[in-house]
């Protein structure tokens, strides 16, 4: 940690001094995105600041990652790629088939990004008010609780990992997003184990429910409206969202002994996660976001607003988007994810227009370390940040408040 460190005290004098660089970008290219959804950046970076970005990015990543690695990297700046890395193999305990830019990795809870502002896109279109409640969309579903306390993860509902997993249910069969609706409308009593909109708790129910709610209000399946509305416009051709039918070409996880991960009777369920996308996939997912052109200004606003401040602290949820709102009055908005050994960062700086992306599919929890990166861009205030195992959001087993599923 000393040298990443190092690397981000040499980084923040280059950023004030403007020192030139010696070594070439890994990429440097505009992110291609589409004709008609283009967003265009109002910065070029000098051959220098690109040199410089890609030095340290690399000399950081190296050090983290310095064996065991099995996934990709990107780090861009005002559009253009500045690092990007590749590593390891599809098939990671053979050696099989080296990962390229085009390998979809799970994404994880980081599709919770993409169910969130679908449900915004529908917002906008007054096909639903985000203020209703749920029993309005998703009959008999638990009274009091509104489309934005399952956004903003303030339902009050268990996290379905856990219940499910005690529920008897007969694990050789998969759970589908509407076996869960029913054993919720049927349990209500033990799955609303807390007064919706009393304080963040965070559950992957919320989410799988939510997916049920785009369904209900376009008229297509989750599948097919978010590839409508996000993948194809935006020309994200390595995005899909899994099913099981996908089981033969989807990547496998595997655990950091190189065991793959099995099917579970978990792994159906989607609007939490089942998104496999690629990092520059994800680049034009940013992209496309801090453009406007897809969204009002004021859509995002509304995402991007931290809505549990029972607590004092940096961390907080806005509406699909974790985000540290730090004291001199930077906010860094991201997601991280964990399923199985499927671990994920997206990470968003929208002062400087830069991007972090890492995705790993062998269980490397280094991964959240990305985030002291930030600081070779802005005032983060990440680089002495206390690196935790289970700081991410809880999406796999073993989670943020000693539970499961990040």
């Amino acid at each position: 940690m000393k040298t990443i460190c190092c690397y981000l005290l040499a980084a923040s004098i280059f950023a004030c001094c403007g020192q030139s660089g010696q070594q070439q970008a890994a990429a440097g290219t505009k992110a291609p995105v589409t004709d008609s959804l283009a967003p265009t950046s109002t910065h070029t970076l000098s051959k220098s600041e690109l040199n410089q970005y890609a030095s340290v990015s690399r000399h950081f990543f190296d050090s983290l990652f310095m064996r065991g690695f099995n996934g990709t990297i990107l780090v861009a700046k005002d559009g253009e790629v500045i690092y990007q890395r590749c590593s390891g193999f599809k098939n990671f305990r053979q050696k099989k088939d080296s990962i390229n830019e085009h390998t979809p990795f799970h994404l994880a809870s980081v599709s919770k990004t993409f169910t969130a502002m679908a449900v915004l896109k529908l917002w906008e279109e007054g096909k639903l008010d985000i203020h209703d409640e749920v029993s309005k969309y998703l009959a008999g579903f638990p009274a009091g609780v509104t489309i934005k306390n399952l956004l903003s993860q303030r339902s009050g509902l268990a996290n379905y990992v856990h219940f499910m997993d005690q529920s008897g249910w007969d694990k050789r069969k998969f759970l589908t997003n509407q076996d869960l609706l029913q054993y919720i409308i049927k349990n209500k009593s033990t799955v609303q184990h807390v007064p919706p909109g009393k304080h963040f708790e965070y559950s992957n129910t919320n989410y799988a429910m939510l997916a049920l709610i785009i369904e209900k209000t376009s008229g297509q399946s989750y599948a097919e409206f978010l590839s409508k509305i996000f993948f194809e416009p935006l020309k994200m051709g390595d995005s899909y969202v899994f099913s099981l039918s996908d089981t033969a070409k989807s990547m496998k996880s595997y655990k950091i002994t190189g065991r793959a991960y099995p099917l579970e009777f978990l792994d159906a369920v989607y609007g939490d996660k089942n998104i496999y996308s690629t990092a520059q996939d994800l680049m034009k997912w940013d992209m496309a976001l801090r453009s406007g052109i897809m969204f009002k200004k004021v859509t995002l606003d509304s995402a991007y607003t931290p809505y549990s401040l029972e607590k004092r602290g940096k961390r907080n949820y806005g509406l699909g988007w974790r985000m540290l709102c730090i004291p001199n009055g930077k906010k860094l908005i991201y997601h991280n994810g964990w399923w199985h050994g499927n671990r994920t960062v997206f990470i968003r700086m929208p002062d400087e227009e830069a991007t972090i992306i890492a995705l790993c599919n062998n269980d490397n929890k280094r991964v959240y370390a990305s985030k002291q990166l930030c600081d070779i861009f802005g005032n983060y205030q990440q680089s002495h940040e206390k690196f935790e195992e289970l700081e991410s959001d809880p999406d796999g087993r073993g989670g943020e408040n000693g539970q499961g599923k990040k």
